[in-house]
This record gives C-alpha cells, sequence and structure tokens, in this order.
C-alpha cells in the first residue's frame, strides 16, 4: 500500500506522513529528504548546480542510504540534522528543479519502496512519482501560517518576514517547474491546515484510508 501526500512548504507534510506511518506500522519516505541531502552534498563540494549535466553526474556518485529510522546517510555520514539548515533551504527548490536529477531521484525511491507499504510526502508523490498511489492527499496552508509555523521551530535565523518571502518564492518554484510542478491530483483528497491541529489533520487522513 502507498499513501501519497502532496503540498508546499509548511503544511506538516513531514509530521504528519511521520504520524499515520507510526500509525498504520508501515514505513515512512521522505522524498524532500533526498533533494535536501544531494543539496549539502553540491553546497558542501562547491557545485555550480546551473551547470545541471556537471551537477547530475556530481550527485550519481554520491552514495545515499535511507535508514529505517529515517535518517540520511550521505557518503558515510547522517546529515538528517542538517536537512532544514538556512543554506539548504534557500538552495534545494533550484537544485530540485532539475529535471534529469528529478528522474534518478524518483528512481531511487521507486526501488526503495518496491516491497514496501509506505507513507510518502513531497510535492509531486500523488502525480508523477507514485501516480497509482491507493490513497492521495494534498495538503495546503496560507503562506502566514506556514511561515509562522517555520518562524516558531527556532531554527531558522531569518527573521518571520524573510521566512515568509522564503516561502512564496520557493512556491513559485514549485509551481513551475519544468517536470514535477507542484498541483493537485484530481483524486485527491484535499486539506488545508491552517486551523488544524496535526491530531486533526491525521485523524481526516486516516478515516479516509480505512
Amino acid at each position: 500500500m502507498i499513501v501519497a501526500i502532496d503540498g508546499p512548504a509548511g503544511t506538516g507534510k513531514s509530521t504528519i506522513a511521520k504520524m499515520i506511518a507510526e500509525k498504520l506500522d508501515i514505513t515512512f519516505l521522505n522524498s524532500g529528504g533526498f533533494y535536501r541531502t544531494l543539496t549539502i552534498a553540491i553546497l558542501d563540494a562547491g557545485i555550480d548546480y546551473s551547470k545541471e549535466e556537471e551537477t547530475v553526474a556530481f550527485c550519481k556518485q554520491q552514495k545515499i542510504e535511507y535508514t529505517k529510522e529515517s535518517h540520511f546517510i550521505l557518503n558515510g555520514t547522517d546529515v538528517t540534522a542538517h536537512l532544514h539548515d538556512d543554506r539548504v533551504a534557500k538552495n534545494v527548490a533550484q537544485v530540485s528543479a532539475i529535471v534529469p536529477l528529478r528522474h534518478y531521484v524518483n528512481d531511487l525511491m521507486r526501488e526503495i519502496t518496491k516491497s514496501l507499504s509506505i507513507v510518502c510526502e513531497g510535492r509531486d508523490m500523488t502525480t508523477v512519482v507514485f501516480p497509482t498511489a491507493e490513497h492521495k492527499i494534498y495538503l495546503d496552508a496560507s503562506a502566514e501560517v506556514r511561515a509562522q509555523r517555520r518562524f516558531d521551530q527556532g531554527v531558522s535565523d531569518m527573521t518571520l518576514e524573510e521566512i515568509k518571502q522564503s516561502i512564496i518564492e520557493r512556491d513559485n518554484i514549485d509551481k513551475n517547474k519544468k517536470e514535477g510542478a507542484l498541483k493537485i491530483a484530481p483524486d485527491a483528497l484535499y486539506i488545508d491546515t491552517s486551523n488544524l491541529t496535526i491530531d486533526n489533520v491525521c485523524e481526516i487522513i486516516l478515516k479516509q484510508i480505512s
């Protein structure tokens, strides 16, 4: 069984997907973590990701492992704690917009999930990566609410207004990608999380699955 969850940044996708996976006792797959891990590798190596061919070739040389505890291991080093660093947040949208790189990451995720029941979340899980998923959900929220959530996490050095602007810019990039653009699948359950708690959203999704 595949439960695919899409939506823009800051809508609670990761937290909710993890909770759903735990309640169903199946594997949680964080698609964005793959791009964030590769973004760390690119930044550390000083790669100019505007040169797409070189960037994709570099990424294919990296060894990425995904553990049962949802940790990302890059070339033997656990980078999970740094996936949401400001430098990663500022560059991951551009990296993930590289079409050949999306193909590569999608293939990685499909290979990992061949023999697993999973809950996965990202930007195009329901439309591109797993278009035949048994259950599709699209989570949304206003830019203001998402910025406040990010600000309240206390993991960014940016001001609330800077975070909001970053989110708006990220949304614009995600919605206008050549491939894997952020959009709502026709058969997805749409949930606006702006005024809902995490538990509220999980309850709605679990009812949909059952």
